[in-house]
């Protein structure tokens, strides 16, 4: 039933993440919010295909770690997340934070758009965040009991 793709675009190297352990975690924490995991597709990508992708599909002429296209339908999320790692790794700079928690917290945000949660409009923000916490706690505890 699920399917992950994991690529690159551009001039980046696909990260070094232990995918297994990634696509466990993320069909649990679609499990959590009440989905089953279909075909997702994370699109590793530079900065140069991040604005790319935000100007030809949004019309937004900036730059943003993650772009997430849904094809979510009942019940079985789906989509293809575009991540900017050039992106990922100036945030993570900016908040003086960890690379890789960065990345983790990115890749499971665009699962979190495709379970239904958004974080555009007013208190949202803070609830994507709560759902992002809580996801990576989980991650924590997975890597904790070696159950990977």
């Amino acid at each position: 039933m699920n399917s992950f793709q994991w690529t690159v675009v551009g001039t980046v190297e696909l990260p070094a993440l232990n995918f297994d352990l990634l696509e466990r975690w993320l069909i649990m924490v679609a499990r959590d919010h009440g989905k089953l995991v279909g075909d997702l597709n994370y699109i590793f990508c530079d900065d140069t295909e991040i604005l790319r992708v935000n100007r030809e599909y949004l019309e937004h002429d900036y730059f943003t770690d993650i772009i997430t296209f849904d094809r979510t339908g009942r019940g079985v999320v789906r989509g293809d997340m575009y991540i900017s790692l050039d992106t990922v790794r100036s945030n993570a700079d900016e908040r003086d934070g960890d690379y890789d928690t960065e990345l983790l917290r990115v890749v499971v945000h665009g699962l979190l758009h495709l379970c239904g949660i958004n974080d555009k409009g007013p208190g949202e923000r803070e609830v994507m965040e709560g759902h992002e916490n809580e996801a990576l706690y989980l991650l924590s505890q997975l890597v904790s009991n070696n159950e990977f």
